[in-house]
């Protein structure tokens, strides 16, 4: 069988936009929420512009600012853990602060964002439906600036495949397959010793850790891992080795960026700039409708990061309620047939 095209890229980029010092700095990650953001303002502001949004000009920067912390934050990280580590989160709940340890869910962001407008709409007097109209159609931009930053971190990779775009993320060292490390701390110190000629630092290394472990009773595996996965980043030949151990995956983060984000973006951007005064609510239903369609696609490439739900992945299941939720919106905007009613800026 011939080797698949990109099966010989390890991922090693970094997460770090710029690093102060080991652990501190600016991530890619957090630039996408900013980008995401940043977009979401400048977008509204020129709806408002072409008077296809009941916003002031003046309110879109409170509404964006508000809607990032209370919404896309808030709802995110409740999201992630209600839907994704529940057990964990309801033994103790304190973990919600852990914002360093990572867990948004776009669902989670979704939903909050919803609430948030419903609340922010009543207390302004204008459409509710018809701010989210706007807002789903730059919301987007801001999965697909996640998602690019997903594949930057190495993380919610993809599935095992041969295809020509397959790539092997060191990611895949931290899995647990049936409650076990999939690549034991036996395993791990095996491979530091097979390379002991190139990286002799990274076997004495996992060789006090594993000793420190069983003196004082701590799992080391982790901590081999991001051992490994330093040493891989700073040289080329351990990163060409441990790459005989890992799996070739879709890029799966890619794909989501394309389908979740740039496209379905494009495709509302398009409705919103032909028909701006639209019945409110039909551009909202959409959304949810083919957002949750390329969630779907896209999920059957993905990695599983929790156990399925009759047979599907979480974020397959939980999507297909966005359906409904799509239909429900569309059906509304119908019936009631709401349009913009614009408010003059105060003098």
């Amino acid at each position: 069988m011939d080797t698949p095209l990109l099966a010989n890229y390890i991922h090693n980029l970094d997460p770090f936009a710029i690093q102060f010092t080991e652990s501190f700095g600016i991530r890619w990650y957090g630039l996408a929420y900013v980008a995401g953001f940043a977009a979401a303002y400048f977008l509204i502001r020129w709806f408002v512009k072409l008077r296809a949004c009941e916003l002031k000009s003046s309110e879109v920067a409170d509404y964006i600012t508000l809607s990032a912390l209370a919404g896309v934050m808030l709802g995110g990280r409740l999201g992630y853990l209600v839907l994704y580590n529940s057990r964990e989160f309801f033994a103790n709940p304190l973990i919600f602060f852990d914002f360093l340890g990572g867990g948004m869910s776009s669902h989670g962001g979704i939903f909050g964002l919803a609430v948030f407008t419903f609340f922010y709409a009543r207390f302004k007097k204008i459409s509710w439906l018809g701010l989210g109209d706007n807002l789903v159609t730059v919301a987007p931009l801001g999965v697909f600036f996640g998602r690019l930053a997903n594949f930057v971190n190495g993380e919610l990779y993809g599935r095992p495949t041969q295809h020509s775009f397959a790539m092997k993320f060191p990611d895949e060292l931290h899995e647990i397959d049936k409650g076990f490390w999939k690549y034991s701390n036996q395993q791990l110190q095996a491979f530091t010793e097979s390379i002991s000629s190139i990286a002799p630092e990274l076997k004495v290394n996992v060789t006090n850790l594993i000793n420190s472990a069983k003196e004082q009773g701590f799992d080391p595996h982790r901590r081999i891992v991001e051992s490994i996965i330093e040493v891989s980043n700073e040289n080329d030949e351990v990163r060409q080795m441990l790459g005989e151990l890992l799996t070739p995956r879709h890029p799966s983060q890619l794909y989501e960026a394309l389908f979740e984000g740039l496209l379905l973006f494009l495709v509302l951007l398009a409705i919103r700039l032909k028909w701006r005064n639209l019945y409110h609510g039909i551009i909202s239903g959409l959304f949810f409708i083919l957002y949750a369609a390329g969630r779907i696609f896209c999920e059957a490439f993905r990695e599983p990061d929790a156990s399925e739900i009759a047979g599907m992945t979480r974020g397959q299941f939980y999507s297909l309620f966005m359906f409904l939720i799509g239909a429900a919106f569309i059906a509304w905007g119908l019936i009631r047939k709401r349009t913009n009613q614009l408010r003059e800026e105060a003098a």
